[in-house]
């Protein structure tokens, strides 16, 4: 339920467009993996296993009926009205988005062009975007600090997520590589994965990229096209085959888990939930294997 002291104006026609081509492309894709029996996703880049698309879906389905259960009312959104300081910034980070995904499939998806593209990209443009509306003192998102308890409030979907995900038939393989690597190396990979996927992919596609298009479009429009553009580009560590199947492999993969994500992000304001969920999603498959 949207709060009704919210001020923020929508507009109506561009969100229901988006919304409406977004849903049609995670339909038409799980639809074209059914009918051609290539319901198996990769569930890592670090090798070819699969796992069926809906072990996926159920965590990420329960999670966001959760978040939309608990609490009963959610935290304000900002009063500050868009302008046009706030399109600039929405259409720039979208255009990073849409590079990063383009030259990682052109680049092979390998290293080191996936770490020099993130960084360049996802960061470097952020963060000379953000200075210069700073100096030219243009719009920034303004949420209302939470009372303590809603801070707290995201462990129930999360823990809910985690226990579907790794703790019941449908938990996602283990890995053996961990134990092939020294516990310096371990925690080395575990550090550095953490900072340049869960936290910088959050940051950039949840907190900047998603909350300036909720301005713009309204929630569920920016959650889905935050999701889309997250997801996409994955097709560059994660494609094997025809670029159709790669695309419609990771919609219905990571482009569900990016509506949780985003959900979760669009209601509680809140980023160690959208870290705890995205930092297992790549730790846990390693850790899990040394118990």
């Amino acid at each position: 339920m949207r709060s009704k002291t919210s001020t923020v104006p929508r507009r109506r026609w561009p969100g229901r467009v988006v919304l409406g081509v977004g849903l049609a492309v995670y339909a038409g894709s799980a639809l074209a993996l059914l009918l051609t029996g290539g319901t198996g996703v990769r569930y890592t880049a670090d090798h070819q296993g699969t796992i069926p698309m809906w072990f996926r879906w159920v965590p990420a389905l329960v999670g966001i009926a959760l978040v939309r259960l608990v609490p009963l009312h959610e935290r304000p959104s900002p009063e500050k009205a868009p302008g046009r300081g706030l399109r600039v910034q929405a259409v720039v980070l979208l255009a990073a988005a849409a590079l990063f995904a383009v030259g990682l499939r052109l680049l092979g998806g390998g290293e080191p062009a996936h770490t020099a593209l993130k960084l360049l990209l996802l960061l470097g443009v952020p963060a000379v975007l953000f200075w210069v509306s700073r100096r030219r003192r243009a719009w920034k998102p303004d949420f209302p600090k939470p009372q303590s308890w809603q801070r707290f409030a995201p462990a129930i979907p999360v823990l809910a997520w985690l226990l579907i995900s790794y703790a019941t038939p449908l938990a996602v393989p283990v890995s053996a590589d961990a134990a092939a690597l020294g516990p310096a190396v371990l925690v080395a990979v575990l550090v550095l994965g953490f900072a340049l996927n869960a936290l910088l992919e959050e940051v950039f596609y949840r907190r900047w990229l998603q909350t300036r298009w909720e301005f713009l479009l309204g929630r569920w429009p920016a959650i889905v096209l935050a999701s889309l553009f997250w997801a996409v580009w994955h097709i560059g560590i994660q494609g094997t085959g025809p670029l159709g199947v790669d695309l419609a492999s990771v919609v219905v993969n990571q482009g569900v888990q990016g509506l949780f994500l985003g959900y979760l992000w669009s209601r509680y304001r809140e980023m160690w939930p959208l870290l705890t969920v995205h930092g297992a999603t790549n730790a846990l498959p390693l850790l899990i294997s040394l118990l």
